[in-house]
């Protein structure tokens, strides 16, 4: 018997891609910090104590944010609800001083309330169930 899985809204698929975008350039960013923290380790050892937990944030959440993008967009999805937490650890991205996660955190909390994707992960949920 074949799972009829529901039709995927656009706006979880522009999520997926905002998120694996995201979390691309997270990765990014913590291997830009590590090396500028490993220069300012050769000239002052106060401030690369400054900016190692600037780099932990970015680069975890940039591996979770790539494999729940590639679980969401995968057909058929391989996860069932939206994840909140990774779109508020997103927004908590300000305070590294980067534009993108947040702004990707605050559009992802946007979709995650629009009614077409609460219907399609309930209707996911459902089928998961079964």
């Amino acid at each position: 018997m074949a799972i009829n899985y529901p039709e995927k809204p656009s706006q979880v698929q522009t999520l997926g891609i905002l998120t694996l975008i995201s979390g691309v350039i997270n990765i990014v960013y913590t291997l830009s910090m590590v090396v500028a923290t490993l220069l300012g380790a050769l000239t002052t050892f106060g401030i690369t104590l400054l900016c190692v937990p600037l780099v932990i944030l970015p680069g975890i959440l940039g591996i979770f944010e790539i494999i729940y993008a590639n679980n969401l967009m995968a057909n058929p999805p391989k996860t069932s609800k939206p994840s909140t937490t990774i779109a508020i650890l997103e927004i908590c991205c300000i305070i590294t001083l980067q534009v993108i996660a947040p702004v990707v955190g605050i559009l992802a909390l946007v979709y995650y309330n629009d009614q077409t994707v609460k219907d399609y992960f309930s209707k996911l949920n459902s089928l998961q169930s079964i």
